[in-house]
């Protein structure tokens, strides 16, 4: 049975626990909505948590948007954003408290609208009563007087000391190519975080890297995984193929740092005229006991056959 209810967690004051008994979920109604816990109960939390705020960006273009003195938090876990990503619009300082009403087996969660940068965000999460399987559907409404181009995007910030595996596009595309893969300018092609595989990217989260790294696909295949603290979370959600994705047509992207990792998906770009909204929704899993496999491809596809 999926049981609901309000806590305190951590430095994120009110928070909303959905747990079945097995997985538990803490959502920050204080601030936010971040889903800042995600794990077994008792055991390691899967999500990275910047609990004491250190990581901001303020400054005069957020004072000039949004008030003097405003300041945008990471706080950690899973927050909703739009791309393409510009500073400070992105940057909302979403921290107000959060409306919520429960839900069958979960809860919706809207925020204060952004009236600054037009938009009103949603989050449904539910969690299945008898299982780690959680949907999170995202929407995001246009509410601004004129129409407007963005997507939903959607970041699981992940806890430090694990590693990610993306899938490469196989579709057989003839003369014409079958996989986008952006780099960022800080992108280091030869880092040794990355392995680029023939069917998988894999990369390593790791808290003595001196710069960050980033990349995006085309995730035709519409998942990815992590694994950390011998656990696997799998992260999965639907791509449009052929649709008109940000920056340059990427569906997934991926960014680590020395303090974490996140693991992003997004929908296709989108012309809203006001009033209308956008959607999109990612199911997570998480598994225990599984190792960590090594960059060996016959022993990721065993582990995609089994639990993806």
């Amino acid at each position: 049975m999926t049981t609901i209810k309000e806590i305190n967690y951590s430095t994120y004051g009110r928070c909303v626990e959905i747990s079945n008994g097995t997985v538990e979920l803490y959502v920050t109604v204080d601030i936010g909505p971040r889903i800042i816990r995600y794990g077994f109960v008792g055991g390691a939390n899967m999500m990275f948590e910047d609990a004491q705020r250190t990581i901001c960006e303020k400054g005069e273009p957020f004072d000039n948007m949004f008030g003097e003195g405003k300041a945008w938090y990471m706080y950690g876990g899973h927050r909703l954003w739009t791309s393409p990503e510009a500073s400070p619009r992105t940057y909302y300082p979403d921290n107000d408290p959060v409306c919520y009403e429960i839900i069958e087996n979960g809860a919706r969660f809207t925020p204060k609208a952004q009236t600054e940068t037009g938009v009103q965000m949603m989050m449904e999460i539910t969690l299945c009563p008898d299982s780690s399987a959680v949907n999170v559907y995202h929407n995001i409404q246009n509410i601004g007087a004129w129409e407007s181009e963005f997507a939903l995007w959607a970041l699981s910030v992940m806890s430090p000391g694990g590693k990610e595996i993306v899938p490469m596009p196989d579709a057989d595309t003839g003369l014409l190519a079958n996989r986008n893969i952006g780099v960022w300018s800080y992108t280091k092609m030869d880092d040794p975080r990355v392995h680029w595989g023939d069917k998988f990217i894999t990369l390593c989260q790791d808290e003595n890297a001196s710069i960050p790294f980033k990349f995006g696909i085309n995730n035709d295949d519409g998942y990815a995984m992590y694994f950390n603290h011998s656990n696997m979370f799998v992260k999965k959600f639907e791509p449009i193929i052929g649709a008109y994705y940000p920056d340059n047509g990427m569906s997934y992207e991926t960014y680590t740092n020395n303090r974490f990792i996140e693991l992003e998906t997004l929908s296709p770009l989108c012309l809203l005229a006001p009033g209308e909204c956008i959607e999109h929704a990612e199911s997570w899993a998480l598994f225990g006991d599984v190792a960590m496999p090594s960059n060996d491809e016959a022993e990721i596809r065993a582990i995609v056959a089994k639990y993806v």
